[in-house]
């Protein structure tokens, strides 16, 4: 498709799952395969609110949700072929926080307050953060200079971290995807409308794109709503 009408992706997802990651990534490969103009939003989502704002243990937080070594080894095994694919480079090895994402999530929405572009090289930065380097994305030194590395206000967001800045509007927003259904991610909203769940490959991300796009030209997304 070498013409297509402008449409918006919304991506509900959470910094430190690694399908969404990967969803990332496929997501890339999907839009650069039907060209035209794909405007891309995060909304936040979390896979575990209830971690402290400090973080935790991630050896025994991975111990207690799933039983033993043997059991997280296989999930890593199975993942990390799947990232390689994608370009990923998972090191779970490395991380030993399981981080509190919320301030993540704060700072993504004020990255999408300043650019689209400042969102999205923010949101790979924190994936890249946690999942290749393993550092501690509840970390507000982390945080600060992950934004000043996507081009925002270092000192603005320095300034912000610290207070209750729009944590009920991350929190209303999460709350909303629930009430939309969404009870895991990555989630694809397509124009509001129609949703794509889960990691799904590069062919399908492309298709529902394509089919979304088609029915907007028609003019049939307005009629529908």
């Amino acid at each position: 498709m070498s013409v297509l009408n402008a449409i918006t992706v919304d991506v509900v997802s959470d910094v430190v799952c690694p399908w969404c990651f990967i969803g990332q990534k496929r997501l890339d490969k999907a839009i650069a395969a039907v060209g035209g103009e794909v405007h891309v939003r995060w909304r936040p989502f979390q896979l575990d609110p209830t971690i402290p704002s400090q973080g935790k243990d991630r050896r025994e937080y991975m111990l207690a949700k799933f039983g033993s070594d043997e059991r997280i080894r296989e999930i890593h095994a199975r993942i990390e072929p799947l990232g390689e694919a994608e370009g990923i480079s998972f090191a779970f090895g490395a991380i030993k926080v399981a981080a509190n994402t919320l301030d993540a999530h704060r700072l993504i929405r004020w990255a999408g307050a300043v650019g689209e572009d400042v969102q999205n090289r923010l949101v790979r930065r924190l994936f890249q953060l946690n999942f290749e380097e393993g550092a501690n994305i509840g970390d507000h030194t982390v945080l600060v200079e992950a934004a000043r590395e996507a081009g925002m206000d270092a000192s603005v967001v320095a300034a912000l971290l610290p207070t209750d800045a729009d944590v009920e509007a991350v929190r209303t927003e999460i709350a909303t995807a629930s009430r939309m259904g969404i009870s895991g991610v990555p989630c694809f909203l397509l124009e509001g409308k129609y949703a794509v769940m889960g990691a799904q490959d590069v062919d399908t991300l492309a298709d529902a794109i394509r089919q979304v796009a088609a029915a907007k030209a028609r003019g049939e997304l307005e009629r529908a709503g």
